[in-house]
């Protein structure tokens, strides 16, 4: 089985409230997506600042993942996260996240957030895992 899949699974089976599906993992790097519905947006018909700060977590992540292992125990000690312009309401939101630092017991990314079918940042997200030291991996 795939780094991706066992990834996927992973979530799936562990964050079964996680809407997000991975896309592309590996080379410090992921992409994931997340399907917009009725559910995401906002009033105003623009997808809610949870939903892209959900797509930023989980993107960094799938990302730590695809280079260390399954951690469950990784966990976020900062997410910033710039809103630049609205998303589209009708169109899935993109987060591909770039390692910037992957150490023993933290790391650093940050994670381009898209409307899908759009070249242009919707959102900008930097955030930081703690690592535990001696890193059990999930069964």
């Amino acid at each position: 089985m795939s780094r991706k899949q066992q990834i996927a699974e992973f979530l799936a089976r562990e964050f079964p409230q996680n809407k997000c599906t991975v896309e592309e993992v590996g080379n410090l790097s992921a992409t994931v997506r997340l399907e917009v519905g009725q559910a995401e947006l906002r009033p105003g018909g623009t997808v809610s600042g949870p939903v892209m700060m959900t797509v930023a977590d989980v993107s960094l992540y799938v990302a730590i993942f695809g280079e260390i292992g399954i951690v469950p125990l990784a966990v976020t000690t900062n997410l910033s996260i710039n809103f630049l312009r609205k998303p589209a309401g009708d169109a899935a939101i993109i987060g591909v996240c770039k390692l910037l630092k992957l150490g023993r017991t933290l790391a650093v990314g940050e994670v381009n957030i898209y409307s899908e079918g759009s070249d242009q940042l919707v959102a900008h997200a930097v955030g930081t895992y703690a690592i535990p030291p001696d890193k059990p991996a999930a069964t």
